[in-house]
């Protein structure tokens, strides 16, 4: 009779200490499970899960829920004319499938997308005015301001959102990107061309010795590498940003910490024209050629030069805020 006395007193205390779970409780952990296994269901048919306006209310805002979102708040409907949103989609879905198809795959992070078209009640509710935009929804507590990517600081390549998402949540994903063979295609193709010109005048290679075409090169090569390109490739920043609602696409980023590929573009053109001005004032001043060409090569140099370095100059002072010179244009 003592045993069964001290069994009931173990039973007892250990009810006391932690309590019989109550219906609530009971509710709460059937709903997480319910939530949890439609969204493994989801994940495993599409490593992006799509979602409207019921969806992301009921498995990503509403409690209760151990896991955490990733969202990109798109437009990718035609009308919409978004190049930048199908950029960074196609990065998004090798991220996705990086983590879907990785043997460290959990049920701790979903991958999910919101298209305007068909969840314009979410952006209306999350206050978002353009597009793409990332965010996170830990699995405890709201989002915090660190939980919204900077895309124009960052750009949208995989690795780089990989990164956020490791620094956010701890989950680690190693982006793998299906096979690419256009770059070795065209180095291919550019060696084979270099090779047949080469071979083509193998009795004849003094051009090789030639300082001005090895200047050109040369070049063009610091033309590229300080107009910004080596920076693209490393953040994979998008072309240009077209605001959702007014339609307005900006190619000149408003920091001085980021940049638009397009806006490399733009300055290679200027600083090429620039270089170009300087190399007729150069050539105005010690060419042999008659006075009148002369004169107009000098015109055509100071004319490049004033009206491109100009522009250089606006658009220094759209970036760094506060820069007090102008030269011609504000």
């Amino acid at each position: 009779m003592s045993v069964c006395n001290k069994v009931l007193s173990i039973i007892l205390i250990f009810v006391i200490l932690h309590g019989i779970p109550s219906d609530g409780q009971k509710k709460k952990e059937t709903l997480l499970s319910e939530k949890v296994g439609q969204m493994m269901d989801w994940a495993n048919k599409r490593a992006v899960i799509r979602m409207n306006g019921d969806k992301f209310r009921r498995f990503v805002k509403a409690p209760p829920r151990n896991y955490s979102v990733v969202v990109m708040f798109t437009a990718l409907q035609p009308q919409r004319q978004c190049a930048v949103c199908k950029q960074a989609d196609e990065e998004y879905q090798i991220l996705a499938n990086s983590w879907r198809y990785s043997n460290a795959f959990t049920n701790r992070v979903f991958f999910a997308t919101v298209d305007f078209d068909e969840g314009s009640d979410v952006f209306h509710m999350m206050n978002m005015n353009s597009a793409p935009t990332f965010m996170i929804f830990p699995s405890k507590g709201k989002p915090k301001k660190a939980d919204t990517y900077e895309l124009q600081v960052r750009g949208f390549a995989a690795e780089q959102i990989a990164r956020w998402i490791a620094d956010r949540t701890d989950v680690n994903i190693r982006v793998i990107r299906p096979p690419n063979y256009a770059g070795p295609l065209m180095l291919g193709f550019l060696l084979t061309v270099i090779g047949g010109l080469v071979y083509l005048r193998r009795n004849n290679l003094e051009f090789l010795y030639n300082t001005n075409v090895w200047a050109f090169a040369g070049l063009c090569f610091v033309l590229i590498m300080t107009s910004g390109q080596m920076w693209n490739h490393i953040r994979g920043p998008p072309y240009a940003h077209k605001n959702p609602n007014t339609g307005q696409v900006s190619y000149i980023h408003g920091s001085s910490q980021a940049q638009f590929v397009a806006e490399t573009h733009i300055v290679l053109l200027f600083n090429s024209a620039v270089t170009l001005g300087m190399v007729l004032l150069h050539e105005a001043a010690t060419s042999d050629m008659d006075i009148g060409k002369r004169k107009i090569m000098c015109v055509g140099g100071i004319a490049l030069v004033v009206l491109f370095f100009s522009w250089l100059l606006s658009i220094f002072r759209a970036k760094y805020h506060g820069y007090p010179y102008s030269f011609l244009m504000s």
